[in-house]
């Protein structure tokens, strides 16, 4: 894994780098082309990406470490390093001919996606007919193709409807311009918009097979990094990026409060106040759990793949609770971070107001819903069947 290594040792040297463009990066509304160019230098969009194709094939939690220190950096570019990075994960679980299409000239070939079932899809000879709006598409001025879910009618034989990913050239689609946000500002968000496009059946991927930890691309990439449920890495790695922002909120608040003078407390120093030690105790506790959390989880899914084993459903819910459970921690460690910074925190020039809505914004992506999660676990512990593609 030496290669994986190097990949998180070139991160850690670009982090002051992104942490610098932060402001220019929430300014422009998206990562530049500079910045997209120095994480490929380092090698990060392979860690997941098939070895036949040049790719590292590491560990999810090597890649997911990755994401949290560079969204400590820069939430922005933590969130599209993140979502754009694990695309090349499920990409290695699509039919060969569809990696072949997109990295069988470049791989270095980069994807943004769009998943919620927002076009209209019509099955026809061949494959399907795609068309309409898909919102949300993080990094998609970086990406020459993207991935777009789309329900499948019933069929007139009976078939059952279909939850499927697409996969579209950007021949087939244009990008539009709407993305003005508090949060996230810089990850380029914005709209797909697909007139009336044709996909081969070979391009496309049904949820309902990756739920069971199965995809056509499996014949070809054996790794057991592609027997694991899409419904444990791709919702980590919304989760992740939080993390990170909570621990970039945590390093730049222990760092502005070490010399910072409570005026309105007599001249006190904020370090010395023992409520504030407090607070940061219990921030710093939340991160830690959101994180180990997530350690524990991906390394007992890996040590199963690896072994040939089946991933029981418990473990599998237990992952998408302590997923919604993680982001929810983090989320309350950027909060109490925030409220524990005093007014000047709400200066635009303070990193802090960066990253408490940067965080924000990234949990109301649709995966953090907590409810819909922990449902599902306390169904699971109560015995009851759980069919969700998610899981």
């Amino acid at each position: 894994m030496e290669g994986a290594a190097a990949v998180a040792s070139g991160v850690q040297e670009l982090l002051p780098v992104l942490r610098d463009r932060a402001q220019e990066t929430e300014d422009r509304r998206q990562l530049s082309a500079e910045t997209v160019k120095s994480l490929a230098a380092t090698g990060f969009f392979r860690l997941l990406q098939p070895a036949r194709f040049g790719g590292f094939e590491a560990d999810p939690i090597t890649f997911l470490s990755c994401v949290r220190d560079i969204a400590s950096a820069c939430g922005s570019t933590g969130w599209v390093a993140s979502v754009i990075g694990v695309h090349n994960w499920q990409m290695g679980l699509f039919p060969d001919q569809a990696q072949q299409d997109v990295w069988g000239d470049d791989p270095g070939t980069l994807m943004s996606s769009s998943y919620a079932p927002t076009g209209k899809i019509k099955q026809v000879e061949g494959g399907y007919q795609v068309s309409g709006r898909w919102s949300f598409s993080s990094g998609s001025e970086h990406a020459t193709w993207v991935l777009l879910g789309g329900i499948v009618p019933p069929g007139e034989d009976g078939a059952p409807a279909d939850f499927r990913t697409f996969l579209i050239p950007a021949a087939d689609y244009t990008v539009e311009d709407v993305w003005q946000t508090i949060g996230l500002r810089g990850t380029g968000s914005n709209d797909i918009v697909v007139a009336g496009a044709f996909v081969p059946a070979y391009r496309s991927l049904s949820f309902g097979d990756t739920a069971r930890c199965f995809g056509p691309g499996q014949e070809q990439n054996t790794a057991p990094l592609y027997r694991i449920p899409y419904g444990s890495i791709f919702p980590y790695s919304i989760t992740t990026p939080i993390i990170g922002m909570a621990t970039g909120a945590y390093d730049a608040h222990v760092s502005y409060m070490r010399e910072r003078v409570r005026a309105a407390y007599a001249g006190v120093r904020a370090a010395e106040d023992p409520y504030s030690q407090v607070r940061v105790a219990r921030a710093a506790g939340d991160i830690d759990a959101a994180w180990n959390a997530l350690t524990v989880n991906m390394t007992e899914l890996m040590t199963l793949a690896r072994a040939g084993e089946k991933l029981p459903m418990r473990l599998r819910l237990r992952v998408r609770r302590d997923q919604v459970r993680g982001t929810e921690l983090a989320i309350q460690a950027v909060d109490r971070l925030f409220e524990n910074s005093g007014g000047r925190s709400i200066y635009t020039s303070h990193p802090i107001q960066r990253y408490w809505r940067d965080a924000h914004a990234g949990r109301v992506h649709a995966i953090n819903d907590p409810e819909r999660a922990l449902s599902m676990y306390g169904r699971g512990e109560f015995g009851l069947s759980v069919a969700d593609a998610m899981v």
